[in-house]
């Protein structure tokens, strides 16, 4: 049987000893967290411009879930890019989520916006994230009564929110891993790691056409006490899978993971749209 002392019952040396590891750990905690606040966001090595892809979402063992579509826009004299990531389902629900962002030689984000609503979901909700200010608010719909928070947070200069398939497009080819954070959106909002490490390469072929896939397996580090807690309760992220095509003008293949922290493991991947039937067959008459 192990017993369990409280501090003061101890020797006054094994309770200096304590404080001293308390203090040293407490230092340790602020400055990684300062590490993790100001680390670099990814350089700009490929300009995003206007852009409109078919996407389709399906659960890992290939049945359809979802189609869906991502939009980019960009005006003239206006620095500010927008992305607009959108899903319909099967089942009536409704993912979007749309991205506003700078490219001034490096990604910044400006802010996030994520809506989910419907049966996929466990329950509906809106949230909005404002890098520029640290503001999070977060309105759920619980047993048909809608609640609102709103939260302050230090949001880094590398926030990664609604850019994860933008930046794997730009990263170091030689970088052994890149680190960038992410803002974990909830009522208790938080800042996490994603550790981007590249996996082995793929080929994929296009009819006689044959093309370079780099993999990139994402990692999502939880910093502090809720990051030891996490797997205990079964709450530890699942890795992020991602598929970029190796080119000069690199180009997103496929995603594997979570759309947010309450949904499984579902996989995104590029489509193309179907002619409608009727109106071919009414051509030919």
């Amino acid at each position: 049987m192990f017993s369990c002392r409280k501090v003061a019952d101890l020797h006054p040396m094994a309770r200096l000893g304590m404080r001293k590891l308390f203090s040293f750990l407490t230092l340790f905690a602020i400055l990684a967290g300062a590490r993790l606040l100001d680390a670099e966001p990814v350089s700009v090595r490929h300009v995003e411009g206007v852009t409109f892809g078919f996407l389709v979402l399906r659960d890992i063992h290939g049945e359809t879930l979802a189609h869906g579509e991502l939009k980019q826009v960009v005006t003239l004299d206006d620095p500010t890019v927008m992305a607009d990531l959108q899903f319909r389902f099967k089942d009536g629900s409704f993912y979007r989520e749309i991205t506003k962002f700078t490219q001034k030689g490096v990604f910044r984000l400006l802010s996030d916006q994520v809506v989910e609503k419907g049966p996929a979901f466990k329950q509906d909700s809106e949230s909005w994230l404002d890098a520029s200010n640290g503001k999070v608010t977060v309105k759920i719909v619980d047993k048909g009564k809608e609640k609102t928070s709103t939260k302050q947070l230090r949001v880094p200069n590398d926030a990664a929110n609604g850019l994860l398939f933008i930046l794997a497009k730009n990263l170091n080819p030689e970088a052994a891993e890149t680190i960038v954070s992410m803002v974990a959106v909830s009522s208790k909002p938080r800042v996490v790691k994603l550790q981007i490490t590249p996996a082995q390469e793929k080929t994929v072929h296009q009819g006689p056409l044959s093309y370079k896939v780099q993999h990139y397996a994402v990692h999502i580090k939880i910093p502090g006490a809720a990051g030891v807690v996490a797997p205990l309760l079964g709450k530890k992220p699942p890795d992020l899978q991602l598929w970029v095509l190796k080119s000069e003008a690199p180009t997103f293949i496929e995603f594997e993971g979570p759309l947010s922290e309450d949904t499984p493991v579902w996989r995104i991947e590029l489509a193309a749209p179907e002619p409608d039937k009727d109106a071919g067959a009414a051509a030919h008459n």
